[in-house]
């Protein structure tokens, strides 16, 4: 059945619809038989996503509906065609270049799996896998969260405070929006194409086939890029050119870290090889299938309008120096397919289409729309005057676009810089330099050479064999190294180049290389082994920094640890998980929680809740819910006199992370992330314990905020003060007298200029003095005033102790990248 699943997924809808004996099916089997199988592959996933997410606007996904249906539609193009679906040798036999896509296959199928158990939430590749797996399991674009909807008035504003936004109501968890907090109805940030994927994934093999989605794109993203440069630069060198680029540690990063980037490379370069067979070389039928997949991919990105953008000022352009219609196939699909999409951006996705008006927002006017306005009306009257410009028009355009190019790129390496700080206009420094930062850590100084030359070269020759290749890959390049609006970090910016800047100057690289000139043989010969040289140099850099990431699977052990942990709660129990700034990353866990193992889940608003609203809270759970619990590992102010918490579990998660570093300097080794989390269940009106006794490190997440994570040292559970570091004191009977801490300056350096260790401790904001902290651990004590105890114990609020503490920065005296404002260490709090 798994087997038959997949071919009604992933081969047959598109393998009998591409044989059907219409629209040119002669031109279509004279393809290579390499390139045939990936449109039929490539024309099922489209197929079936369009499907998915057809369904899901209706509440209605299934896979088991979505298998259905493509066996239907298998059914009916089989009777229509019967007989004729076989080629009966008028297909091309397959040569010896078919052997070059199946090694990128391999090569794939070797180094892309396993993908990353990055199911946490917090990031967008969390986002995507859980947002995959809810429109699986809820089989809808937008979802209702039956803890959102339960969730009376008063109890839904305490968790869900409502943002100034119009486009949603309410964060549920990072990258869910609540669009409508009364019916509880939530959507996820990013639009559903790749989503949609990871539903079929999983609908195919669980949760790792809703992980592996992304490491099957990039294998057909690959295959794509080869495709498109074997027809423009031949097979030899588009091999060249995908190899690299399978190398290259992006997309080997990439490949296995789930991003909508590489689904769009796919798409993408699907579109234009789909264009430029329909325009350029006559086959009809892929005119139809350049439009409908530009189309889909409203579904995927916001910015593939620029794609969009790209493709439709391609076609006028060629129209206008072939004097030929606009293909009439194209336009059709595309507003068949685009349509429903731009309508789905504006409503469903209102909340992330909105990023299209904020980037718009900082762009000088003359550019948005002055730029436009003069662009189409230039084309409008060169298409109506084509017969008598449009030789002019092909003699121009490549020139053009080669100079603006290059001038753009000279520019960017060796003059622009940021701007004066305030500007109103100013340029970041790594906007400034992104350029030079993708040129010279990504691509390398060689391989920016290789590929504006090979620009150049392909531009001049053969601009009007495929125009929407080289204007997509300017306009990306040009509109991408303006701003890059991605936080300025390794790999996450390297997303920005994914798509289509890195695939196409590999692509140009190997052209420069490789590609066929028409020179005599000896000169192509030489030319042939200085451009393999050249390239093997290339290769050799990405492979070096690749190396390390072919054996590293990011969070490896992180979904075991949440199936033991989900395993604590039942159906009837609900979770609560304290905040985003409670100083740890336990409300990651949250998500996957909620929406993969189907848990009642909850994120408190902030580390200090109202605890008047929170035990509100507690009285109407304790009737809906049998157990109430608190997840927590960083600090959260949660108890009082009346809300008590009894430590049930308690369990460290270390799971291999993989550095991330400044744009400056490429990540190059593999780190270890620990998630140290407890769990407690909530009680109301507990009994008054004998004394208070934290040992800090051991179930000491509801007594403290503001300290860093939990660590060990000289046999002790510690943890770091930061500048300001509070304890909670819930309980207090009126009679104590003594505050006592132990303390330890943790080595600081003060030889090299460390500041010395001081705390100033305060009670209820009421300083109790001062203790220099000397090496060592050691108990200081502190008396506690009679009637601030006296007064702290006749409330229900807890008391509060605060640590001001002098700090240092390891980075900066003892070097490496802990750039941590570290107090002193703490071990034992007591109060007698």
């Amino acid at each position: 059945m798994s087997l038959l699943a997949t071919l009604l997924i992933a081969y047959l809808p598109g393998a009998l619809a591409y044989r059907l004996p219409i629209f040119g099916r002669d031109q279509r089997a004279a393809l290579d038989a390499g390139e045939r199988v990936f449109w039929q592959v490539l024309l099922s996933l489209a197929w079936t996503l369009a499907v998915a997410l057809a369904l899901a606007a209706a509440g209605e996904y299934q896979f088991e509906r979505v298998v259905v249906t493509n066996g239907v539609i298998c059914l009916l193009l089989g009777l229509i065609g019967r007989g004729s679906l076989l080629y009966r040798g008028t297909a091309a036999r397959p040569s010896w270049s078919v052997l070059l896509p199946i090694a990128l296959v391999a090569f794939g199928l070797v180094q892309y799996f396993p993908s990353s158990e990055y199911v946490i939430g917090g990031k967008d590749p969390g986002t995507y896998i859980n947002q995959g797996i809810q429109f699986a399991q809820r089989g809808a674009l937008v979802v209702r969260d039956p803890v959102v909807a339960g969730l009376p008035g008063p109890h839904r504003e305490f968790f869900f405070p409502r943002h100034e936004r119009e486009e949603y109501d309410a964060l549920r968890f990072m990258g869910f929006f609540i669009v409508n907090l009364a019916r509880g109805e939530v959507v996820g940030q990013f639009p559903h194409l790749f989503p949609a994927s990871i539903a079929v994934g999983y609908g195919l093999n669980g949760l790792t086939g809703a992980r592996d989605a992304v490491g099957w794109w990039t294998i057909l993203a690959l295959l794509g890029v080869y495709f498109l440069g074997a027809r423009l630069i031949g097979p030899v060198a588009a091999f060249a050119g995908a190899l690299l680029l399978a190398l290259h540690p992006i997309v080997v990063w990439f490949a296995r870290y789930p991003n909508s980037e590489i689904v769009m490379a796919a798409m993408g370069f699907a579109a234009l090889l789909a264009l430029a067979r329909s325009q350029q070389d006559g086959t009809g039928s892929f005119a139809l299938i350049a439009g409908a997949l530009t189309g889909l991919m409203l579904f995927l990105r916001i910015d593939m309008l620029l794609l969009m953008v790209a493709v439709v000022a391609a076609v006028v352009l060629a129209a206008i120096a072939d004097r030929r219609p606009i293909p009439r196939g194209f336009v059709l699909a595309l507003l068949v397919v685009g349509v429903p999409g731009w309508q789905y951006l504006t409503t469903t996705m209102a909340p992330y289409a909105v990023q299209l008006t904020n980037f718009l927002d900082m762009v000088p006017r003359l550019l948005k729309i002055g730029m436009p306005v003069v662009a189409v009306l230039t084309l409008a009257v060169l298409f109506r005057y084509r017969d008598r410009y449009g030789n002019r028009v092909r003699q121009l355009a490549p020139v053009l676009l080669a100079l603006v190019v290059l001038a753009a790129a000279a520019y960017a390496w060796w003059l622009r810089g940021p701007g004066p700080e305030g500007a109103p206009a100013s340029l970041t420094d790594y906007n400034a330099y992104a350029f030079r930062t993708f040129g010279r850590l990504y691509l390398a100084p060689l391989g920016v050479l290789l590929a504006l030359a090979g620009f150049v070269l392909v531009n001049r020759r053969d601009f009007w064999r495929d125009p929407a290749f080289l204007l997509t890959f300017a306009g990306f390049s040009l509109f991408l190294f303006y701003k890059l609006q991605i936080v300025p970090v390794h790999f996450w910016m390297g997303r920005r180049f994914l798509a289509f800047i890195l695939p196409g100057a590999l692509l140009l690289a190997a052209a420069a290389a490789l590609a066929p000139l028409g020179q005599p043989r000896r000169w192509r010969i030489a030319r042939g082994v200085v451009g393999t040289a050249l390239l093997i140099m290339l290769g050799q850099r990405y492979l070096a920094v690749s190396m390390p990431l072919m054996h590293h699977v990011e969070y490896a052990g992180v979904i075991p640890a949440l199936e033991r942990l989900a395993a604590q709660f039942g159906d009837r129990d609900l979770v609560i998980v304290e905040s985003r700034d409670a100083g740890s990353d336990m409300h990651t866990f949250a998500v996957p929680l909620a929406y993969i193992y189907a848990r009642r889940v909850l994120v408190l608003p902030n580390a200090r809740p109202d605890k008047a609203a929170l035990r509100s809270f507690l009285e109407f759970a304790r009737t809906h819910y049998d157990r109430i619990w608190f997840l927590g590992g960083g600090g959260t102010d949660l108890l009082s006199r009346h809300i008590g918490a009894v430590p049930i579990y308690e369990q460290q998660v270390r799971v291999p992370e993989y550095e991330t570093t400044p744009w400056t300097v490429l990540p190059s080794s593999v780190r270890r992330k620990d998630f140290d989390y407890s769990l407690y269940q909530l009680t109301l009106d507990p009994a008054p314990a004998e004394a208070f006794t934290v040992d800090v490190g051991v179930r000491d997440d509801l007594y403290l905020l503001r300290f860093y994570a939990k660590e060990q040292t000289e046999g002790r559970t510690v943890r770091w003060t930061g500048p300001r570091s509070l304890i909670s004191v819930p309980g207090l009977r009126g009679g104590e007298t003594d505050l006592i801490l132990e303390l330890h300056d943790g080595g600081r350096p003060i030889a090299r200029g460390a500041t010395p260790a001081r705390v100033e401790v305060l009670f209820d904001d009421v300083s109790l003095g001062t203790i220099d902290v000397a090496p060592g651990f050691r108990e200081y004590r502190l008396a506690l005033p009679p009637e601030l105890v006296q007064r702290a114990a006749s409330r229900d609020e807890p008391a509060q102790i605060t640590l001001l503490s002098t700090t240092w920065m390891p980075m900066k005296f003892l070097g490496g990248t802990d750039d941590r404002e570290l107090g002193v260490m703490l071990d034992r709090i007591r109060i007698r």
